[in-house]
C-alpha cells in the first residue's frame, strides 16, 4: 500500500492548523529565520505548537531551512536546526549543502526545489549525499517524472500542484538580486517576473510595449493527480506560504477530495499518510480563491497559454459578459449569482486590469461603487473577491475526526478498554446489571468532544451483562484517548550524510552552486565560496522553460511560424535596463542576461 501525502503551506500557526483541519497529509512552515518567504517567519514555540496539534492526526510538519546561508550565519542555522528537531518537526526542507556539513540532530532532510532538481541524475546524487526526499522542478512533464522515477525508484518525490509559478527554474533565478539586490536565494525576491517590459528586436523594433510577458499563470493539477501519481510522485505541494487561511481552507479541501476520489477508486494500492475523516460546511471552488487563471504548465510538454501578460494580479473566476450599460449600472449575461460587496475586474483595450467593487447586487444588475471609466458591452467579467464565499471561510468550515472502534471485555479484576494496539485496564468488581447495559455503555464511551476522536462503533460480547459505574467509563476513556495521543509523533530519522558525495551534475557557471559559504565550500570541494549574492557572475541571470518565441508563435520546432524579426531580443523595463534573450534550443529553453 502506498501512502499518498497533500502537503500544504502554513503562513503562521493559523494556517497550519487550518490546514490540518481541511484534510492536509503535512504542512510546510517557515522558522523566524532563512526560509524562501522572509516574510513568512514563525517562532519555534508556534511550530512546536503545530506539531503537536498535527500529529494527533500523524500529519507531518515540515520546515524550511531553504536559503542559501552566509558564513556568520552558520552557527545560528545549526542551533535552529537543532530547536526545530526538539520541537519535534518531522524534517526541513534545505537547500545550502553546507548545512549537510553541520553537526545535525537526527532529521530527516528534503532538497529544496530551490537545488534545482530536474534529472534522474540530480535526484541520484542527492539521494546518495544523504536526503530522504526530492522536490522536484515545477517545469517537468509528467513523463519526465515518470522518467525520474523510473530511474531513481526509492527516493520519494514530491511535486507541486497548484499555486504560484516561478518562470526561473528554481535556485537559478538572479535578476531580484542584480536588478534590486534582493536575493530570491535568501528569501526576499523582488518579483522581477511579474514586472512590465517591452520586447525589442536586433534592429531596436518594439515587438511588445509594456507586458507582463514573464508572469506566468497559477498552477492547477486538481485533474490530473491520478498521471502524477501513476507517474511515481507520492507527495503534493499546494505552493502558498504568503496566503491567508481561507485560501488555505479553500485549496486543501479541494485536493483533499481529489485525493480521496482516487484512492476511493484504487483502494487496494494506496492509501492518505494521515489519519482522520473530514466533514466541511462549503463547497470548495479553486477558482474562488487568489488565481491568475490556471494552467496545467509543461504537464503534457509545451503547451500554448501559460503566461498572463495583461496582468500578474488575481483575475478569479469567470462570471460572464457585461451585457447592457446604463449610467450608474449595468446587467452581466451568466448564470452568476451576486452579493454587495464583492469585488469584479476586468481587462480593458488597453490590456489593463481594471477593479471595482459592487455596492448593490439585484439580481444581474450590479450596481457599482463608482462606474468604471473603460467597462464596455461584451467585456469578460470576472469576480476576484466573492463576499458570500469568503463569509463562509471566515467562520468554522470543517471538522476532522479519527474514527475508533472500540471493544470493552471483562478482564480478571475489572475491565478493559481498546483501540486498535491502544488497550486500558481498571480494577472494578464484577457486578451482574438489573437492565440492559449496552445503552449506557455507548453513551458513555462515545462522549468523546474535544478530541480528536469521534466513536464509529462499541464492540461488546453478546452475553456482556455487567454493571459499570458511568464514572469507571469516563475514566476508561479518558486513558484510552491518552495512550491514543501519545501514539502520534514524528518518525524517528537517522542521518545518512555522506563524507563523499561525489560529484553532483555539473553547471556551465560556478556562481549557480549557489556555494555561500565555507561549509558548502568543503562539500563540494570547490576552491572557493562563489555564490552570485557575494561574488556576482556573468552567465544568465534567470533560466526559464517558459519561451517568448513559443509564446509569440514564432517556434518553429513546435510548429509556429519563422519570425521576421532580427534577434537577439532584448527585454526592457520602464526605466530603461535592458535584458537580452537567448533561446537555447537544443535545451528547449530561454537564458535570460543582464545587459552591461
Amino acid at each position: 500500500m502506498t501512502p499518498l501525502e497533500l502537503l500544504a503551506p502554513a503562513k503562521n500557526l493559523e494556517c497550519g492548523i487550518a490546514a490540518v483541519d481541511h484534510g492536509a497529509d503535512a504542512v510546510y512552515i517557515g522558522a523566524s529565520r532563512f526560509g524562501a518567504r522572509v516574510s513568512a517567519g514563525n517562532s519555534v514555540d508556534d511550530i512546536g505548537q503545530l506539531c503537536h496539534y498535527a500529529h494527533q492526526f500523524d500529519v507531518k510538519v515540515y520546515v524550511t531551512v531553504n536559503t542559501i546561508v552566509y558564513d556568520d550565519e552558520l552557527s545560528a542555522t545549526e542551533q535552529l536546526i537543532q530547536q526545530l528537531h526538539e520541537a519535534g518537526v518531522d524534517a526541513i526542507l534545505v537547500q545550502d549543502m553546507g548545512i549537510l556539513k553541520m553537526n545535525l540532530p537526527p532529521i530527516a532532510l528534503h532538497a529544496s526545489t530551490q537545488t534545482d532538481n530536474r534529472s534522474a541524475d540530480k535526484v541520484r546524487w542527492l539521494r546518495d549525499v544523504g536526503f530522504r526526499r526530492v522536490v522536484l522542478a515545477r517545469e517537468l512533464s509528467v513523463d519526465e517524472i515518470a522518467d525520474i522515477h523510473a530511474q531513481v525508484p526509492d527516493m520519494p518525490l514530491e511535486v507541486f500542484v497548484h499555486g504560484a509559478l516561478c518562470v526561473s527554474y528554481s535556485g537559478l533565478c538572479y535578476a531580484s538580486q542584480h536588478c534590486f539586490g534582493r536575493s530570491a536565494n535568501r528569501g526576499a525576491c523582488a518579483q522581477f517576473c511579474r514586472m512590465k517590459f517591452d520586447l525589442l528586436d536586433a534592429d531596436g523594433q518594439v515587438l511588445e510595449q509594456q507586458r507582463h510577458l514573464l508572469s506566468l499563470k497559477d498552477l492547477n493539477q486538481s485533474q490530473h493527480l491520478d498521471q502524477l501519481i501513476q507517474a511515481g510522485a507520492t507527495s503534493f505541494k499546494i505552493e502558498g506560504r504568503l496566503k491567508d487561511a481561507s485560501y488555505v481552507k479553500n485549496v486543501v479541501a479541494a485536493y483533499s477530495q481529489h485525493l480521496n476520489a482516487f484512492i476511493e477508486c484504487h483502494a487496494d494500492q494506496y492509501c492518505r499518510s494521515s489519519r482522520g475523516k473530514v466533514a466541511y460546511s462549503f463547497t470548495p471552488h479553486l477558482e474562488k480563491t487568489f488565481n491568475r487563471g490556471f494552467t496545467t504548465y509543461f504537464l503534457q510538454g509545451r503547451q500554448p497559454d501559460i503566461f498572463s501578460p495583461d496582468t500578474p494580479k488575481a483575475m478569479g473566476e469567470y462570471v460572464g459578459r457585461v451585457k447592457e450599460i446604463r449610467r450608474d449600472s449595468f446587467n452581466v449575461a451568466g448564470t452568476a449569482s451576486f452579493a454587495n460587496g464583492d469585488g469584479l475586474c476586468f481587462i480593458n483595450h488597453e490590456h489593463e486590469l481594471e477593479g471595482f467593487r459592487v455596492n448593490r447586487a439585484e439580481g444581474n444588475r450590479l450596481f457599482p461603487q463608482q462606474m468604471p471609466a473603460h467597462l464596455r458591452a461584451g467585456m469578460a467579467l470576472y469576480r476576484n473577491n466573492d463576499q458570500e464565499f469568503e463569509r463562509l471561510l471566515s467562520r468554522p468550515s470543517a471538522e476532522r475526526k479519527i474514527p475508533l472502534v472500540m471493544h470493552l471485555e471483562a478482564t480478571a479484576d475489572g475491565f478493559s478498554l481498546s483501540s486498535g494496539a491502544a488497550s486500558v485496564s481498571l480494577p472494578c468488581e464484577h457486578q451482574q446489571a438489573q437492565k440492559p447495559p449496552r445503552e449506557n455503555i455507548i453513551r458513555q464511551l462515545s462522549k468523546l468532544g474535544g478530541t480528536p476522536y469521534e466513536c464509529s462503533r462499541v464492540e461488546l460480547a453478546a452475553d456482556f451483562n455487567y454493571f459499570i459505574p458511568s464514572s469507571l467509563l469516563s475514566e476508561l476513556r479518558r486513558q484510552l484517548v491518552l495512550s491514543l495521543s501519545k501514539e502520534s509523533g514524528p518518525l524517528p530519522a537517522e542521518s545518512h550524510i555522506q563524507e563523499n558525495p561525489g560529484t553532483p551534475p555539473p553547471y556551465p557557471h560556478a556562481y549557480l552552486y549557489n556555494i555561500a559559504n565555507q561549509l558548502a565550500r568543503d562539500f563540494y570541494g570547490a576552491k572557493e565560496v562563489s555564490a552570485y549574492e557575494l561574488k556576482g557572475g556573468y552567465g544568465p541571470i534567470m533560466q526559464c522553460r517558459h519561451c517568448l518565441r513559443y509564446a509569440l508563435g514564432h517556434c518553429v520546432k513546435h510548429g509556429g511560424t519563422k519570425p521576421l524579426w532580427r534577434e537577439p531580443l532584448v527585454l526592457r523595463l520602464g526605466d530603461g535596463r535592458r535584458f537580452p534573450l537567448e533561446f537555447d534550443c537544443k535545451n528547449c529553453q530561454m537564458n535570460v542576461y543582464a545587459e552591461d
